[in-house]
């Protein structure tokens, strides 16, 4: 039953989509500014369907129908409620009708938000991302399809991986998606622009406001992820340069630099062809993340699909995507002569495109090159983080201070009337690192590097903010993102040079001592939860120094459904510092593996990074503000 009702409701909005497209096309046949009533309809028609699909699906979750294929594959009757819900986009398929919901909703809000634009940009928008959605509705319901029946039915599920039973990790996939697909529209609204030869300001007002939004969105997104990676998968981080984690970065990349170019375009009218290949690139980069993470040439914990088949239908999608972008633009563009002055706000702001355009091939090349190894010499090879420091560090030291400056500089042509203030900014910010190197301890010239570039652009962002409020000129979202990520760099450093990580094996009752740390293996303890039975370990942490104990109980959970092992971190959090212990069973002894870490401002990297988003959203209410 529920398997007829998604599967038709598919087939209905891949005929709307066609609809869309048919009437769109006979639009542009009227002289007249006026677009038929009926497109309108359609649209609302099209993304009420859509979102009643995935309601069906996640309806067969929670009341754990097994007929359908991806629910006994990804369920269990056991499973909590919200688990279920959930679990209905934790997988390929349901996580690709996601996709959908937003491609449908997006094109609906962008083609009634757009009143103010000229009719065929509005129109070829439209047509443009009809077919992105029918796309990706034909690739769910030929290759990855939620609604496919199994019989005979089985009496229960396989169970959703428990490492994705987690909240954080429930509400990753959606945020995420809003960046990622999100950006289809400004793809399809940059492909519309070189059709129409709608461009300038009016094309830069027309994205700006989505491209803050999926900016936004995505930030929050991968936020969720590392929140959800450190307590979960126990490797006691914020961010290892794992290749999926790296594919939801690659993205963010050319979004930031696509930001601040609308920037430009809007105010100075410049770069026009420069945003459009960054709006090419941002969805063509969620689309090859979307390739690597799903067609299985990949190994992450994050991979969740891997079917040949699958990564083809998105490799073929994603060529014919890439050349057919590359051959509109090429007929279109055109030599302009910008003149922009070398000492001005332009400059600064192409400045900042080329440190994400660095960033972004440093960490491209890093996902993509063990592939192509494995490929010619059939071996294994991993790029970790050795690799990315080393090359990305140095060049962010010398991004911080550009980030600092560039605010303060001037349209057309800037005169640096703030000299003595800079100055004195550095040497405040030399000062503070002193201290800190006096107070705690002495690290590398890098690190000390690091701490001054964040510190410079720190209180740079807050005599902004000071001198805003002066002139009554509050651009607090620009200042509120840019201090907060100084304060991101700032404890990141801290907390790389401050960290303790110690490794050993103890037996139940035994007590060592490492540093200015003792840790006593206390009990075990054995329990029965609803859906997993428990090893809860309890181990009394004292640290020496500071004369305080923790109390941390790392768990060892068993699950049948499916049959799992997880290793579940304990962790105390602080202002200031996180304990963090993970245990694990050494094979046939009475003997377990102990992970112990002391990680300095955890709380506030998360903090940091919420702000960073923050800055977007404000931005965002400040642009509706102007418009009403």
């Amino acid at each position: 039953m529920l398997s007829n009702i998604g599967n038709s409701l598919l087939f209905i909005n891949v005929f709307l989509g066609v609809l869309i497209i048919y009437f769109s096309i006979k639009s542009l046949e009227n002289s007249k500014n006026i677009i038929n009533i009926k497109i309108y309809k359609i649209c609302t028609l099209q993304s009420s369907l859509t979102l009643t699909c995935f309601l069906t699906l996640v309806y067969a979750y929670v009341i754990s129908d097994f007929s359908l294929v991806s629910v006994y594959q990804n369920s269990h009757t056991l499973k909590p409620v919200f688990y279920k819900i959930t679990g209905s986009w934790g997988n390929h398929e349901g996580s690709l009708l996601l996709w959908v919901i937003i491609l449908t909703v997006f094109s609906l809000l962008f083609f009634v938000l757009s009143k103010d634009s000229k009719k065929e940009y509005r129109i070829y928008t439209l047509v443009i991302q009809n077919l992105l959605i029918i796309s990706f509705l034909l690739f769910i319901l030929f290759n990855s399809n939620p609604f496919s029946n199994i019989y005979p039915i089985p009496k229960e599920g396989l169970g959703l991986n428990p490492i994705l039973q987690d909240p954080a990790l429930a509400i990753h996939p959606p945020l995420l998606y809003v960046g990622f697909v999100g950006s289809s529209i400004y793809f399809s609204a940059a492909i519309a622009s070189l059709l129409t030869d709608y461009s300038g300001k009016h094309f830069a007002a027309s994205i700006k406001n989505w491209v803050l939004i999926s900016w936004s969105f995505q930030t929050i997104g991968i936020l969720a992820g590392s929140i959800w990676a450190y307590y979960e998968l126990g490797w006691g981080g914020f961010w290892f340069w794992d290749p999926v984690e790296n594919a939801s970065l690659l993205p963010w990349f050319v979004m930031t630099a696509l930001m601040h170019s609308v920037i430009v375009l809007e105010k100075r009218e410049q770069l026009y062809f420069w945003v459009i290949i960054l709006c090419i690139m941002t969805f063509t980069l969620s689309v090859t993340g979307t390739f690597l993470v799903r067609s299985g040439i990949l190994n992450s914990v994050h991979t969740f699909a891997n079917d040949p088949s699958r990564g083809i239908y998105i490799l073929l999608f994603l060529s014919l995507m890439i050349f057919s972008s590359i051959i509109i633009l090429f007929k279109k563009l055109k030599k302009r002569n910008y003149n922009i002055n070398t000492n001005s706000k332009e400059t600064f702001i192409l400045i900042n495109n080329w440190f994400m355009i660095f960033y972004l091939v440093t960490v491209f090349l890093g996902t993509v090159y063990p592939i192509f190894t494995e490929v010619l010499s059939d071996h294994k090879i991993s790029v970790g983080p050795p690799f990315y420091n080393k090359l990305i560090i140095p060049v962010l030291v010398i991004f911080l201070f550009f980030m600092s400056i560039g605010p303060k500089t001037k349209w057309i042509k800037n005169t640096f009337s703030d000299l003595k203030i800079t100055a004195m900014i550095l040497l405040g910010s030399i000062l503070i690192n002193i201290l800190i190197v006096y107070f705690f301890k002495s690290y590398s010239v890098l690190s000390n590097l690091i701490i001054i570039s964040s510190l410079f652009l720190i209180i740079s962002s807050i005599i902004d903010a000071l001198k805003s409020l002066k002139v009554n000129n509050r651009n607090f979202s620009r200042i509120i993102s840019h201090a907060a990520f100084g304060f991101l760099i700032l404890f990141i450093g801290l907390n790389h040079n401050f960290s303790t990580e110690k490794d050993f094996n103890l037996k139940l009752g035994e007590v060592i001592k490492s540093q200015n740390f003792e840790i006593k293996f206390q009990n075990l303890k054995l329990k029965d939860e609803k859906n997993y039975k428990t090893i809860v370990g309890e181990f009394i942490i004292d640290d020496l120094k500071k004369e305080t104990k923790q109390i941390l109980k790392p768990e060892i959970r068993i699950y049948e459904n499916p049959s799992t092992l997880t290793y579940e971190a304990s962790i105390r959090s602080g202002l200031f510092e996180d304990y963090y212990i993970t245990m694990s069973n050494i094979d046939r002894s009475d003997y377990y593996n102990i992970k112990f870490q002391k990680k300095p401002f955890m709380i506030w990297i998360w903090i940091s990074t919420l702000l960073i988003s923050l800055g977007g959203f404000l931005r965002l209410f400040k642009n509706e503000k102007k418009i009403y």
